[in-house]
């Protein structure tokens, strides 16, 4: 470990503490990542020729009529606010691509995002965060900037840089996991963890507003032109003004220092980072607890993010400007929702109120029954253009709970190996990401109605019903004993026959 570097008390570090600079521009660099990844959904509807891709379904559709009857019961929707708005058309663009090649095209960004997280968790853990986290957004904005150019030449150098693209986006969770752990006093753990993955709700949004804006009036190609230019300027200020914990931090306050290094115990000079006990891990309930609840709310969360603007366009019939609109609206309340459930959690806390098992089992359960709910409705709710959006909203609003649930719990019950655990579920919480584009594109195929989209809305309630029992039942908050090595073994020794205690909070 590096010497601990002086404190200079700087203007900075007296105006806005050091652990909420890296907070904010984490949460901008989390929002970069998820912005750059999703900002192909609403590009896409540009992009593709609508008019040939919906004469193959026509044609496919004459093949597999048998039935008229059948087919007339279907229920089809016509664009919100009659024959009004069905002159908003929108323009085709230059691919003929079929929804399973859209799909794919979909999904392979998560190829990328597989494999890179487990190794880059231990880079992030053993050298440094920081780093990682820079690659991570700096691997995003490159292929971003060269999408168009790889695009034209031919859909497989689109799917080259969407792997990459993914490769980069799988270090953000393990670098972030590990700063936070570093960085945030476990009575700020969880605000802190929220205001920094919040960033994943804004980027999505932003990015979604500004796709649609950009396409509208420049074309598709300015989507991945502007937004990764935008991106470069976060790439200086997180060289800057970031560091791996605040030890190594000049622009911290010698108060602040201490506050955060006697909260984590982190005073003392750390030895070599423990290798990580793999059979513990793995024997752990908690653990499987989190990679249940972690890979099943992705299915959720994947569903109302990449595929929620194809259901506004394709069964409620949104033209591509009320779609951008819409589909990016309820992501601020989300912000607003998840920063004041996670600061209420942290409250409750720190006054007693409620064990950190508690409040990570109140914040999962937020996300997970009230967003299954909204998918019930949706099943029902037909033809109803606004009260539909107005019920998806919510879902998504509810998710942000995600952020103070499942998502920070690996921090709790293993600091020491925060980066490993959250590459380890959310490796399993990325299949979701290949499977939901490539189930919705199979089941949709030639059958873009409400009737196909309820067995996709079935599918996961199933999925949450599952996720709110498993880690309702068998999450914790407890730090688990595994997660304790060299010094802090010997200092507790006399206790390692006692029952594990919820991680203390230190008061106000």
């Amino acid at each position: 470990m590096p010497e601990e570097v002086p404190a200079k008390g700087s203007i900075l570090g007296k105006l806005v503490p050091a652990r909420y600079v890296l907070a904010i521009l984490g949460s901008i660099g989390m929002a970069i990542v998820y912005g750059l990844k999703v900002n192909l959904s609403v590009a896409m509807v540009a992009m593709v020729n609508h008019t040939a891709t919906h004469r193959r379904q026509e044609e496919n559709m004459s093949h597999m009529m048998t039935n008229v009857t059948s087919v007339n019961l279907v229920q089809e929707c016509s664009p919100p606010g009659g024959a009004s708005n069905v002159t908003a058309k929108v323009e085709d663009g230059p691919f003929d691509w079929s929804e399973p090649l859209q799909g794919t095209l979909l999904s392979c960004y998560f190829w990328g995002y597989l494999v890179s997280q487990i190794p880059l968790a231990h880079v992030a853990e053993n050298f440094s965060a920081k780093w990682v986290m820079l690659f991570s957004v700096a691997i995003n904005v490159v292929c971003t900037l060269l999408t168009p150019v790889m695009t034209e030449a031919h859909y497989s150098g689109l799917i080259i840089m969407r792997v990459l693209e993914g490769v980069g986006g799988g270090a953000s969770f393990p670098a972030m996991h590990v700063m936070i752990a570093a960085w945030a006093p476990p009575s700020e753990r969880m605000v802190m963890s929220t205001i920094i993955y919040v960033g994943t709700s804004a980027g999505t949004a932003l990015s979604i507003l500004l796709a649609g804006v950009l396409s509208a009036n420049w074309g598709w190609r300015s989507i991945f032109y502007v937004m990764g230019a935008l991106s470069c300027i976060w790439m200086v200020l997180w060289i800057l003004l970031v560091q791996d914990n605040p030890k190594k931090q000049r622009l911290i306050s010698p108060e602040e220092r201490h506050m955060i290094t006697s909260s984590l115990g982190t005073e003392q000079k750390t030895e070599h980072h423990p290798a990580v006990p793999w059979g513990k891990v793995f024997r752990s309930v908690p653990f499987w607890a989190i990679l249940i609840a972690h890979t099943c709310n992705n299915f959720g969360w994947y569903m109302f993010l990449i595929e929620i603007p194809f259901y506004m366009k394709q069964v409620l019939k949104f033209n591509v400007a009320s779609n951008a609109a819409l589909s990016a609206l309820p992501y601020f309340p989300m912000i607003i929702f998840s920063i004041f459930l996670g600061k209420m959690l942290d409250t409750l806390q720190s006054k007693g109120k409620i064990s950190t098992t508690v409040a990570r089992k109140t914040a999962t359960s937020i996300c997970t029954v009230i967003p299954g709910i909204c998918l019930l409705i949706l099943c029902f709710i037909g033809c109803r253009h606004y009260e539909a959006v107005t019920v998806m909203s919510v879902g998504i609003v509810a998710m942000g709970a995600m952020f103070s649930g499942f998502l920070s719990n690996h921090i709790d019950i293993a600091p020491n190996f925060a980066g490993t655990l959250v590459a380890l579920t959310n490796t399993a919480a990325t299949l979701p990401g290949i499977i939901v584009p490539l189930f919705v594109g199979f089941v949709t195929h030639g059958n873009q109605n409400i009737s196909a989209w309820r067995i996709i809305f079935g599918v996961t309630i199933v999925l949450f019903v599952l996720e709110f029992f498993v880690f309702t039942i068998f999450g914790s908050g407890a730090e688990q004993s595994w997660n304790r090595t060299g010094a802090q073994k010997e200092a507790e020794a006399k206790d390692e026959k006692t029952p594990l205690k919820e991680t203390a909070v230190p008061k106000a």
